[in-house]
């Protein structure tokens, strides 16, 4: 029985796979992807496999197996930095998921009763704080948002961090900062407590000032 379910499984997965067959580029990738899962799999013993399997998500999964003992070194010939491209990932993600998580343009929308074609012209006039995801458009915090509408002074302080990517003035406002007494300037913020948030943004990415 058991490996009737694991054939079941691969067919699914194969012919999930064919619905790419006029996209050479997604196929590409997907054959890559395979190989190196493949790479990982032949590695891993049978407790290792059931750790990463009994993992939450996909993508949670995938950094388990990566983690296991026996994938040390499976990478790192090939590309050193292997170790800390995937601790970035899983930080910006911590990040995305942080107060709230995420909110699509749409549900912007709706909380602010503006269309999604205004709320992209607020985005891109850099009065909301959104990260891009592609051709899927953008994810916006949702701890920038009260009750009320945008958080009082995010605006503000989103124009003083204007040269700084997003996920840099995401971090700004979810890192304790010593300017604030270690506080991190999304609290100060809530409490209405504007002005120590405006110094710290002015020297937000200057040497010991975060």
């Amino acid at each position: 029985m058991a490996k009737d379910r694991d054939s079941s499984a691969l067919a699914e997965i194969a012919e999930r796979l064919h619905q790419y067959d006029g996209e050479p580029l997604r196929v590409a990738f997907l054959a890559r992807g395979i190989d190196a899962l493949t790479q990982v799999a032949e590695r891993l013993d049978q407790s290792e496999l059931g750790e990463v399997v009994a993992s939450p998500s996909n993508a949670d999964a995938l950094v388990t197996a990566l983690r296991q003992p026996s994938a040390v070194g499976l990478f790192s010939a090939a590309d050193p930095l292997m170790p800390a491209r995937l601790r970035g990932l899983q930080a910006r993600d911590t990040l995305l998921a942080a107060e709230g998580g995420t909110l699509t343009a749409e549900e912007v929308g709706e909380g602010l009763h503006l269309s999604p074609q205004a709320i992209e012209a607020q985005r891109t006039a850099g009065r909301l704080l959104a990260v891009s995801i592609g051709g899927r458009g953008h994810l916006y915090p949702a701890w920038q948002f009260a009750d009320e509408g945008l958080l009082p002074g995010m605006e503000e302080i989103l124009a003083l961090l204007e040269e700084h990517p997003p996920l840099a003035k995401i971090r700004f406002f979810l890192s304790g900062n010593l300017r604030l007494d270690g506080e991190r300037p999304l609290d100060w913020l809530r409490r209405g407590e504007l002005d120590p948030v405006r110094l710290a943004a002015r020297t937000f990415g200057e040497q010991g000032a975060a």
